[in-house]
């Protein structure tokens, strides 16, 4: 680029929204927009629109990166790379995403799920600058969790689905779960709207000592607690609207220590886990500057792969 400023496009495309942005590689937002999630059709036009129209304004696009609610195909040798797979997400089922978004603009692009991108953006921008190894939790119209090994997303089979693991039931739980494949999942005992489908009122609305708090702190701690013995994160940095809601995050600690039972003796999760389980630092950005990074980073593999010139 001669030294010129790089411009990257950005896509968080969330169960609720669809959250677009232009910026630069420090993760400096040069323009923003935001798109309810309605049917395929209307939302990506929308998305692609924002796109073109930013990108002949600001500059050219280096890269675009898409954090996806999922399941998504993520092997880039299979022919559905790049698709949504068996979402609950109504209509959006076999949407080839990268294709409807990418194919005006000849550049790399980065495509992961939105757990992941929020994951790149707190380990490059936020509470998990420090650290190699993270995983992030995202609590709010579903359950998910991005994994990050020396700071590259976990990819395996798939991508880890945490938010559908289940966890053991709280005694005064009888609640049979919203979520449409499980039940009684971890998504569907303790996402917001198995919270709203529970007690009728979103966790900000209910008085701290209705049951509704204990039960998420516990559900919560258990996922921490899992999380811990399967994957070993050096952080946990935990967002979405649920987690707002910061009164949560003592009580999941406690929960966290209760379900570890002790088996796992380092100072990191004993003294009090205040840095070890901690709030998202970017907030509601951490997904779009997630993509950002996604989208930085394609560029950056793309260059390595082709350059522009010899040694």
């Amino acid at each position: 680029m001669n030294g010129d400023r790089r411009y990257f496009g950005a896509v968080e495309a969330g169960g609720t929204k669809f959250v677009c942005a232009i910026a630069d590689e420090r993760g400096v937002l040069h323009a923003e927009a935001r798109f309810p999630t309605a049917d395929p059709a209307s939302t990506l036009a929308g998305v692609s629109r924002f796109l073109i129209e930013s990108s002949r304004a600001i500059g050219p696009l280096s890269g675009i990166g898409i954090g996806c609610f999922g399941p998504i195909h993520l092997d880039k040798q299979a022919a559905k790379y790049g698709v949504i797979g068996n979402t609950p997400k109504k209509g959006w089922n076999n949407i080839d995403i990268v294709r409807a978004l990418c194919s005006p603009f000849p550049c790399p692009v980065g495509f992961d799920t939105d757990v992941n991108a929020a994951a790149l953006g707190e380990h490059r921008w936020g509470a998990g600058k420090d650290v190699g190894s993270l995983l992030y939790v995202t609590v709010g119209t579903g359950i998910g969790g991005g994994v990050l090994v020396e700071g590259l997303p976990l990819h395996g089979l798939m991508h880890p689905e945490l938010g559908h693991l289940y966890p053991r039931r709280h005694p005064a739980d009888t609640f049979p779960g919203v979520c449409p494949f499980h039940g009684d999942c971890l998504e569907g005992l303790a996402s917001g709207p198995a919270i709203v489908a529970r007690c009728g009122n979103e966790l900000k609305h209910l008085e701290p000592g209705h049951p509704q708090w204990d039960l998420q702190a516990d559900y919560l701690g258990q996922l921490c607690a899992q999380s811990v013995l399967a994957l070993s994160p050096q952080r946990i940095v935990m967002g979405g609207g649920v987690m707002t809601e910061r009164r949560l995050f003592p009580l999941i600690r406690q929960r966290l220590l209760h379900w570890l039972g002790g088996y796992v003796e380092r100072n990191e999760i004993l003294d009090a886990g205040e840095d070890y389980v901690t709030p998202a630092a970017l907030g509601e950005r951490a997904g779009v500057l997630g993509c950002i990074a996604l989208a930085v980073d394609a560029a950056g593999a793309a260059s390595r792969r082709y350059p522009t010139s010899g040694p």
